[in-house]
């Protein structure tokens, strides 16, 4: 009845658009929330339909009952909470800020809803030797989540983990909006966005100009305005402690890391402390070789007595070198990097690696008229999923890059994914010409498009990205591999004026750098990693200072003095302004591992080799979580990841 009277509500009504592509063109702000309570209603009726099921719980009428449940609500969210990340308006984070509570209500009313875990708990601990390992997994999934949401608890225990929730997801929004006012405010103050921070820094001459972007740059949420985040952290931090403690875990690090591939905090300490100390040897080594251009700068005059290299110095020196070292000019390659041409490389390479191609839809709704949209096809000429592009900085946009779906993979239902990126806008002069990490960068988030769109599941709670976190950025990281072999920058590396394949001097100067400034490069990802974990290792926050914490972190984990964390506590995005990667920050050197292992493989056989390219296919990209993750692994290499494959690809061993 609800949907039939409100038939101008576009999320009431089926959408006939190509391909299940959102009809961004007709969605108006004032229909979220009405569609959003339309959704909540008709999955707590859903819900109640299977608890009030008179026949004995099965895997059918429970479990697979529950994957079918809520996809009204999620038809609304996933379009809602991808585009406040991507397309920012104040009408839509009121709206937001309006939800977000309301979500979070209501996912506790259903895994804290005792009768509906009664039938799960039935399921779980009957003979299941009659699932397919995907229902297992599914199940699993489904018990474990009641567990770890409390659902053990007592009545008032239920009641303060409400509390804690719902306060958790107003924080992360508050801190996420803080954060996007602070990059904009950035972007007054100098001109150019965050996403240009790093290849700003590289090529800023006047040193007191580069003190001065470094600070409004690291000073983010640290401002002590309206902006500041600090408080935000400290109280984020109080919740997930008290949270941990009350699921009976001694710290939030201990109850997330229980459930990944890791296992316990303690391994992840020990895996990031090897890596650090690799790259602070090296990053010593760097410190030193940039010293040196730096005191001939002060022999000529340009620097006083004395100078020496600081965090604002680290970049441009290190340019500096490595112009010396290898005779490489980044503007240069960058003039080969034509975005179009780079994403028509991406593409290829799937082609010839997966057997997919590539079509580019006109006349289909967008976003935001930046967006451009492809439809991916298999090789019998099914239809793979959609993938949208949206690859440009503008206000409305948080920084960084991601990839998501507006529509999820399950069996009859092939997905919309969109890949987010902030690379060099065209000018009126030049096309967007990318730099070698923004390639990187494209490569990686297209890896993680692959593993969404390539998916086979049947059910949508595990299809896709639902893996554990530890293991979500393998996929992505692999496809970073083939970036810039010589045969794949052949079908992409054309100059943007004469159209000009890129050299293979060029090719060979920028494979020779590949693992230049290696102790930066993983030092600060490291060390964010680390900053993440000492965060998520807090049994209390009685005391702590946000400075002070970080500081001595820093001084513990045996950071030089010239390099600070790749994230800030106060702009460290992917652990307070959402909850995605706290404790987690890590995956991507532990995903690393993998993704290094594997592209061994590869390297052994043919980088394009059919075979070992349909094996990762078949046992990792369609799988999704439909089994352990390092089972999946083995499948696929048919032995265990090398740990020293992570090192021995950035040079650091």
């Amino acid at each position: 009845m609800t949907i039939a009277c409100n038939r101008e509500n576009i999320f009431l009504q089926e959408w006939d658009t190509p391909y299940g592509i959102p009809p961004f063109d007709k969605i108006s702000v004032s229909d979220y929330m009405p569609a959003i309570k339309a959704g909540i209603e008709q999955h707590d009726a859903e819900i109640q339909a299977i608890i009030d099921n008179a026949e004995a719980p099965t895997f059918e009428n429970t479990i697979a009952a529950m994957d079918r449940s809520g996809r009204l609500l999620a038809k609304v969210t996933n379009v809602l909470l991808n585009i406040i990340e991507s397309d920012y308006s104040d009408a839509l984070n009121k709206v937001v800020e309006e939800a977000t509570p309301m979500i979070a209500a209501h996912s506790d009313d259903i895994m804290m809803n005792p009768g509906l875990f009664a039938r799960v708990k039935a399921v779980y601990e009957a003979d299941q030797s009659g699932l397919d390992r995907e229902e297992q997994m599914l199940l699993k999934k489904f018990y474990d989540g009641f567990i770890r949401n409390g659902i053990g608890l007592d009545e008032a225990s239920q009641a303060r983990m409400r509390e804690i929730n719902s306060e958790l997801s107003t924080l992360a929004l508050d801190f996420a909006n803080n954060l996007l006012a602070q990059s904009n405010a950035f972007k007054e103050q100098t001109g150019f966005s965050v996403a240009s921070y790093y290849d700003k820094m590289a090529s800023i001459a006047d040193r007191a100009e580069r003190e001065k972007v470094f600070r409004a740059y690291s000073m983010r949420g640290h401002n002590g305005d309206a902006n500041d985040n600090r408080e935000l952290v400290l109280r984020t931090m109080a919740l997930r402690i008290e949270k941990a403690k009350m699921l009976g875990f001694e710290n939030p690090a201990a109850f997330i890391i229980s459930d990944k591939m890791a296992g316990t905090p303690a391994a992840v300490d020990a895996f990031l402390g090897s890596i650090m100390d690799a790259a602070m040897r090296r990053a010593k080594e760097e410190v030193a070789d940039m010293q040196k251009l730096m005191d001939e700068d002060v022999a000529a005059g340009l620097l006083p007595a004395g100078s020496r290299i600081e965090p604002w110095d680290y970049l441009y020196y290190a340019e500096k070198v490595r112009k010396a070292r290898y005779d490489l000019d980044e503007a240069e390659v960058s003039e080969y990097f034509k975005m179009e041409n780079v994403r028509a490389g991406v593409f290829a390479t799937a082609s010839k690696l997966y057997g997919i191609s590539f079509e580019k839809l006109e006349d289909v709704p967008v976003y935001n008229p930046e967006c451009e949209t492809f439809k991916v096809v298999d090789s019998d000429g099914s239809l793979i999923g959609i993938i949208i592009t949206d690859y440009y900085p503008r206000d409305s946009k948080r920084g960084g890059a991601w990839m998501t779906n507006f529509v999820e993979q399950r069996e009859g239902v092939r997905p919309v994914i969109v890949n987010v990126g902030n690379f060099n806008k065209p000018s009126a002069d030049k096309p967007a010409l990318l730099t070698i990490d923004q390639v990187e960068t494209m490569f990686h988030e297209f890896g993680h498009a692959l593993h969404g769109l390539l998916s086979q599941c049947r059910y949508q709670s595990v299809s896709g990205t639902s893996v554990k976190r530890d293991f979500v950025e393998f996929l992505s990281q692999v496809n970073e591999n083939w970036a810039f072999e010589p045969e794949v920058l052949a079908t992409y590396a054309f100059h943007y004026q004469t159209g000009e394949v890129i050299p293979d001097a060029l090719v060979a100067k920028v494979r020779a750098a590949a693992n230049f400034n290696q102790g930066f490069t993983t030092g600060e990802l490291c060390a964010a990693s680390i900053l993440d974990m000492k965060w998520h290792e807090l049994g209390s926050i009685e005391g702590v200072d946000v400075d002070s914490f970080e500081q001595k972190a820093c001084e513990e984990m045996g950071l030089v003095k010239e390099i600070i964390p790749r994230y800030r506590s106060t702009y460290f995005n992917h652990i307070f302004g959402s909850s995605g990667y706290s404790a987690g920050y890590y995956s991507y050197l532990w995903a690393e591992v993998l993704d290094k292992d594997a592209f061994e493989l590869f390297k052994q056989k043919g980088i394009f080799d059919k075979e070992t390219a349909m094996s990762l296919r078949r046992n990792v990209l369609e799988m999704g979580g439909s089994e352990e993750p390092m089972e999946l692994y083995r499948r696929f290499r048919g032995q265990d990841p090398d740990p020293g494959a992570l090192l021995r690809a950035r040079g650091l061993n």
